[in-house]
């Protein structure tokens, strides 16, 4: 948990918006209940938007790590459709870390200490 909030590298940029995405999500789906369940037709307002950013920033976030990964078109179209469904992104970003498609986050060594030198 210590590194989620690093965002020095393309593919923990990529994993933080990913998590970011299905919370996201996860208020919206809250908020339809409220909606659609209980009747208050306000309630779907600001989770929408902040979803619908999230949304377009997680699309944006795939191009650049595209590029910087140098992520073949199906891996990035994975990595788009997943946004699609609820908790897609988590189930693609588990998928990319484990097979190598996610850097340093796919190297099991990266969360080891480093020795300093002195």
């Amino acid at each position: 948990m210590k590194s989620f909030f690093d965002l020095s590298t393309p593919a923990k940029r990529f994993r933080f918006v990913a998590v970011l995405e299905a919370i996201t999500w996860l208020a919206l789906l809250i908020a339809m209940f409220f909606k659609w369940v209980l009747g208050h037709t306000e309630a779907v307002q600001v989770p929408g938007m902040v979803h619908g950013i999230v949304f377009v920033i997680f699309v944006l976030t795939t191009l650049v790590t595209h590029f910087a990964l140098k992520w073949s078109p199906k891996v990035t179209l994975l990595a788009l459709i997943s946004s699609i469904p609820p908790f897609g992104t988590l189930v693609f970003e588990w998928w990319a870390r484990r097979s190598g498609h996610l850097a340093e986050l796919s190297d099991e060594s990266a969360d080891k200490p480093v020795a300093l030198a002195s």
